[in-house]
């Protein structure tokens, strides 16, 4: 049966791709004009452009997502959320369960990739893990920022989560930046990311359900 629905499934990936593509590029006019407005007021506008991209997006390709609160959720708090990576699902997963002000710790290399870079550079505060200074400098942002009340996000493993564990072990900034502002740490868990679209494999989307969970 799976290699009868092969075609589909094929099919199904070059329209998720298609889509992707298609809104990127609507969106890039507006990171030209938010670059023009700072990193606050700019960065703040243009994640509830990338919120409502990923709106869109998701609708297109039939994904219907849900976020469960086991805890109440003050959305007129600051956090620090964490959160398990293993796909590449997990960017506009982020923007769709996280709905107020928020800046992304993300690997520079993400930041080469032609147009989705120009994009990225501007909403996601970028780190270089094999330079000390540049990680001293990432964390330093991510401190300002969470002095302006706005939230951060930040993956503890690091990388995607390449073990057969649920977790790999923790880098500990995301701890040493809440110790040192005096702020809250709020996990969050993708549930389906994994079977989205997994690290290993663009051809692994389906148009089925996916879930973001805040745990007690």
């Amino acid at each position: 049966m799976k290699y009868l629905l092969f075609p589909l499934r094929l099919l199904y990936i070059l329209y998720a791709v298609i889509t992707f593509l298609a809104l990127m590029l609507i969106v890039i006019p507006f990171v030209i004009v938010a670059s023009f407005f700072g990193r606050i007021r700019g960065g703040n506008f243009l994640f509830k452009v990338c919120s409502t991209w990923a709106d869109i997006w998701l609708l297109l390709i039939g994904i219907w997502h849900k976020n469960i609160y086991e805890t109440p959720h003050d959305k007129n708090k600051h956090y620090i959320f964490v959160s398990n990576h293993i796909s590449y699902f997990d960017g506009p997963i982020i923007v769709k369960t996280i709905r107020q002000p928020i800046r992304v710790l993300g690997k520079v290399e993400m930041s080469k990739i032609p147009l989705f870079g120009l994009i990225y550079r501007n909403v996601v505060v970028t780190v270089d893990r094999s330079s000390p200074e540049n990680r001293a400098a990432s964390v330093r942002i991510l401190k300002s920022i969470l002095n302006k009340n706005i939230s951060i996000f930040i993956f503890p493993e690091g990388t995607f989560n390449h073990s057969s564990a649920p977790l790999k072990e923790f880098f500990d900034g995301a701890f040493r930046i809440a110790i040192e502002t005096q702020t809250a740490i709020k996990p969050v868990l993708f549930l389906n990311s994994f079977d989205r679209l997994h690290y290993s494999s663009i051809l692994c989307p389906n148009p089925v359900n996916s879930r973001s969970v805040f745990p007690e």
